[in-house]
């Protein structure tokens, strides 16, 4: 879910597996909803006149995540593994496809220092930096089993985190290795990893799993370098930092480009 500001009535966005992206608005005591977006399959050039994308089917939508400066700006991950990129002004095509995953795409989340920057996780087993501007991934990461979940850190434009089904967590800092993650540890023993979290203000992260159990985990200090004291403002309000972060991160995707990561 994702909610609207600026907005005198309660709403909040939706994505769901019927192919739909909707807008719901609590008005006095009802609860109205509208569609934004009809998640339409995006056919390739093999299909015939037959397919499912000629008859109007929808794809499943797994995820989705508005960007964190373009407020109108969002993207979704589907079941079919294809992301794409709306806008709430225009809800009759997609700004751009994605393709890079072959299974579901449990999660798509902007960076929050860098406005152009988005990661997905899928049940392919992988994890994939996008430049929003770019219809192809630039960095991918093989974490060895379906990936339920990943975010990026608060604060560092770098560093993420993602957990997968062998009950594992991984945090990767792109700043320190472009290739392997600094910290890959098994929290759970009979439990799929579904959920995780960083705390906006403290060095702590939240993991969920398909038992119903939470757990707590703190970085360790070579996990959460930063720029500036934790518990204090984000970098995002810092136009000095803010930059800087966008300019290490900016560095990484250059070489990536390359072919040399």
């Amino acid at each position: 879910e994702e909610a609207e500001e600026n907005t005198k009535e309660l709403n909040f966005y939706s994505v769901s597996s019927d192919g739909r992206v909707t807008l719901w608005t609590m008005s006095k005591s009802e609860l109205t909803y509208q569609n934004v977006m009809e998640l339409k399959l995006v056919g390739s050039s093999k299909d015939g006149p037959d397919d499912d994308a000629s008859l109007g089917s929808l794809a499943g939508g797994c995820s989705f995540d508005f960007n964190k400066k373009s407020h109108h700006l969002f993207v979704v991950g589907t079941e079919e593994g294809n992301i794409h990129k709306c806008s709430t002004a225009y809800n009759s095509q997609y700004l751009e496809t994605y393709k890079g995953h072959h299974m579901s795409v449990y999660t798509v989340q902007w960076n929050h220092q860098h406005p152009k920057v988005f990661l997905s996780a899928s049940a392919d087993w992988t994890v994939k930096l996008w430049e929003h501007t770019n219809p192809k991934h630039v960095m991918s990461f093989d974490l060895n089993n379906a990936v339920g979940d990943a975010a990026w850190a608060p604060f560092s434009s770098t560093v993420f985190a993602a957990v997968t089904s062998d009950g594992k967590v991984h945090v990767f800092d792109l700043h320190e290795n472009k290739h392997e993650p600094m910290c890959e540890q098994k929290i759970v023993k009979k439990a799929k990893l579904t959920k995780i979290v960083f705390n906006k203000r403290h060095p702590i992260i939240l993991v969920g799993d398909d038992r119903g159990c939470i757990t707590s985990l703190k970085l360790s200090p070579n996990l959460r370098k930063t720029k500036f004291p934790l518990g204090t403002k984000a970098p995002a309000s810092n136009d000095k930092i803010a930059e800087e972060e966008q300019e290490k991160l900016n560095k990484i995707m250059e070489v990536a480009l390359k072919g040399e990561v």
